[in-house]
């Protein structure tokens, strides 16, 4: 019977000594070998390791699989400085990757990974160029790390943080991509700090539990953009899956296992969801549960949606302020001139001029 390659990307250190302790990769071994693929970067397993014996990695280099994603396509702002990578994997359907930059500390300059979780979603969000593909195939643990792999060859400043908002629903890929976060902050990996991770869900509640309980070290965002269910319907079709009574429950069973403030995306939609009984809504939605709230442009035009005015915009952060008590964050969108803002992501080719 054929045995399957293994795919060395896919794999934590101590999967790689499960897998080959047989062979004679110790768990030191491993770690060593995982230092090689993540942090030297190596195009395969390396000729040789420092006392790992040779035959070893031969047979290592035997049975595993060493794949890399093909880069089809860099473009990057010269307004801020975004880049956007459009990739393909082992399917046809191309994805995106974006570098974000974090320039403003001198002596701390550092880049976050928007990375894609799926080709594609299936969960229609209305102002939402991802969801126009449809849902086309999940992707695998090493085709959402070696996004971050190849982000930080291309990049001058280190990668210190990875976030879940690119193309698809993180929670949709639920295994996957808690593998592939495992595999990105493991310390002879990546070494990206858990807490630096973050994933970013709609509101696949059965998920979210799951998440909870399974007492996962990452930051959780989940996407909200109105505190009316009939409204959040039209807006984000997962409402009528899990409502809103059935996706609080499970943020305030979350927060009472953590302690830790539920951060909620709002997504402005100007003439829609940014008026002071917006505000009203979502301070009784959210009484008694301590959250922040982090308020994002809409971007492109898909649905016909615009931003708010100022006038819009100053007035619903007046009416938070005044019904909230909570603290609001507003969230900076770059990358729009090459199409790699929030909710612009559609696997397609832009060539700047």
């Amino acid at each position: 019977m054929h045995r399957m390659a293994l795919v060395l990307k896919d794999c934590t250190s101590d999967e790689l000594h499960a897998q080959f302790g047989g062979i004679g990769l110790s768990p030191k071994f491993a770690r060593r070998l995982q230092a090689a693929i993540f942090q030297r970067r190596s195009p395969d397993v390396p000729a040789q390791l420092p006392e790992v014996p040779r035959r070893v990695l031969d047979e290592v280099r035997r049975q595993a699989r060493f794949p890399r994603l093909k880069l089809l396509e860099r473009s990057v702002s010269p307004a801020d400085g975004f880049a956007k990578y459009l990739f393909q994997g082992d399917g046809p359907e191309p994805f995106e990757a974006i570098r974000i930059p974090l320039m403003h500390r001198p002596g701390d300059r550092k880049y976050i990974v928007c990375v894609s979780s799926q080709a594609g979603c299936a969960l229609g969000c209305t102002f939402c160029a991802t969801a126009k593909l449809g849902f086309q195939r999940n992707l695998q643990p090493w085709e959402i790390v070696d996004q971050v792999l190849q982000v930080q060859a291309d990049s001058e400043h280190p990668v210190r943080g990875v976030v879940f908002m690119g193309m698809g629903e993180p929670f949709l890929n639920y295994d996957r991509v808690m593998r592939a976060a495992a595999i990105l902050c493991e310390p002879c990996g990546m070494a990206i700090d858990a807490k630096a991770i973050t994933i970013s869900t709609v509101g696949v509640v059965p998920m979210i539990r799951r998440f909870t309980e399974e007492h996962r070290p990452y930051r959780l965002v989940v996407s909200l953009t109105s505190a009316d269910s009939e409204k959040r319907k039209q807006l984000l079709p997962i409402e009528h899956t899990h409502p809103l009574p059935e996706l609080m429950a499970a943020l305030r069973e979350r927060y009472e296992a953590t302690g830790k403030r539920m951060v909620l995306a709002w997504t402005l939609l100007g003439g829609v969801n940014t008026r002071p009984e917006d505000a009203r809504q979502l301070a009784e939605l959210t009484r008694g549960l301590p959250i922040v709230l982090d308020l994002i442009d809409v971007n492109g035009s898909v649905g016909g949606f615009r931003r708010p005015t100022e006038e819009e915009l100053n007035t619903f952060r007046d009416a938070l302020t005044a019904e909230l008590g909570m603290p609001v964050v507003r969230r900076y969108s770059g990358g729009q001139d090459i199409d790699g803002a929030c909710g612009m992501l559609a696997g397609k080719r832009i060539s700047l001029l």
